[in-house]
């Protein structure tokens, strides 16, 4: 059930003017997303920037939740990240998304980043899924 990686980054915002952030779902309650680092991501000691990893694992996550929704939309309620090893220009970091639990209201989640065998941030996260569906055009801003 392995799906082929997709670009969520369709419309403006800041993902998008940062390179998107391609995303798949592996199966019901796994999902992947990844970005290559670029020179605009590194912070002044040439490592990828908190922030970008920080607003990676909220898209990519998001989107997580988003899927297992049944795709309506969802905001994050809470975020938790530890960062555990730097990643460097042109570095590929790829986000392994684990469903926890979802009830009618919330979803429960995990997720680990990687560049190679090297883990590079952890995270937990809580989304509320609101009542309505969005256009479908791409979910990650």
């Amino acid at each position: 059930m392995i799906n082929k990686f997709r670009q969520i980054s369709t419309k403006p915002g800041f993902l998008k003017n940062n390179g998107g952030l391609l995303f798949r779902k592996i199966k019901k309650d796994k999902f992947e997303f990844k970005s290559k680092i670029k020179k605009k991501h590194l912070n002044r000691a040439k490592n990828t920037h908190g922030g970008y990893i920080c607003s990676m694992i909220d898209a990519g996550a998001g989107t997580a939740a988003h899927y297992i929704s049944n795709e309506k939309s969802c905001v994050t309620i809470s975020l938790e990240i530890k960062f555990i090893a730097p990643t460097k220009l042109n570095d590929q970091i790829v986000g392994s998304v684990s469903i926890n639990k979802k009830t009618n209201s919330l979803v429960f989640l995990n997720c680990i980043l990687k560049s190679g065998k090297k883990i590079i941030a952890t995270s937990s996260g809580i989304w509320k899924i609101l009542n309505y569906k969005i256009d479908g055009s791409g979910y990650g801003g």
